[in-house]
């Protein structure tokens, strides 16, 4: 199937935008014709964006990024909430807590401090699509994972909550809660920790980043001018409400 968006004159910003699922985002949304900024901390050179360093917990690395980001363009018409961080994964009691902290700081507080800062932008001009990158893990919690678990559930109320604040605009806010997805995220969790989430999937597969790239690119669109507040399912077929 043969999809076509059309995103020229747009400003997207992708946080966790150099690996995994935040550069299918951002390469699809080159391909369409976006101006993209991936914003990573540890940034990759992206054919057609612009890639910058930043560590998405800190206000003032997110300002600055910003500040560049805006001088090129004043507007930014799409913000993906990406960068994630998954943690080791292990008995919640093994966890220390500068560890649960980080990941708290990463997968949830950076969505808060971005969105705070760029949320503005898209007022001034009455539109803009929000897509914050949650996990099944926030809608169903999974063992050894309780403090990412924790983070993605925070990220979904928030998303919910945000869109009914905003609605009165042109601004949508959605979430994307995929299942386990093929990146170096996952695959860093272990070949056994990998074979079990394939088992519990009723695909038996990993998700593509393409796959969940597919779904942001509409939520993004003019497509999706309906929808806002939801949450939606990436997994295979895993998630079971």
């Amino acid at each position: 199937m043969n999809i076509q968006y059309d995103f020229s004159g747009q400003t997207a910003i992708i946080t966790g935008g150099a690996r995994g699922i935040g550069r299918a985002i951002a390469t699809q949304l080159v391909r369409f014709g976006a101006q993209v900024w991936a914003w990573d901390i540890d940034p990759v050179e992206l054919d057609g964006a612009q890639s910058l360093r930043v560590d998405v917990t800190k206000a003032d690395e997110i300002a600055r990024a910003l500040g560049q980001t805006t001088r090129q363009s004043p507007r930014v018409d799409i913000l993906v909430n990406n960068a994630g961080y998954l943690g080791r994964y292990q008995p919640f009691e093994q966890f220390d807590s500068a560890e649960w902290r980080h990941i708290l700081q990463v997968n949830l507080v950076a969505v808060f401090e971005v969105t705070r800062q760029i949320l503005p932008l898209m007022r001034r001009v009455g539109q803009g699509r929000i897509v914050n990158m949650g996990s099944l893990a926030g809608k169903e919690g999974l063992p050894s994972l309780a403090a990412y678990s924790a983070a993605s559930a925070g990220v979904i109320a928030f998303t919910k909550a945000l869109s009914r604040e905003v609605c009165d605009t042109g601004i949508r806010v959605n979430c994307v809660a995929p299942g386990p997805i093929d990146t170096e995220l996952i695959r860093r969790l272990g070949p056994e920790a990998v074979s079990t989430m394939i088992t519990a999937s009723p695909l038996k597969r990993l998700g593509s980043v393409d796959e969940v790239a597919g779904i942001v690119l509409w939520l993004c669109s003019a497509a999706s001018s309906f929808n806002t507040g939801a949450v939606f399912d990436m997994s295979g077929g895993r998630a079971r409400y």
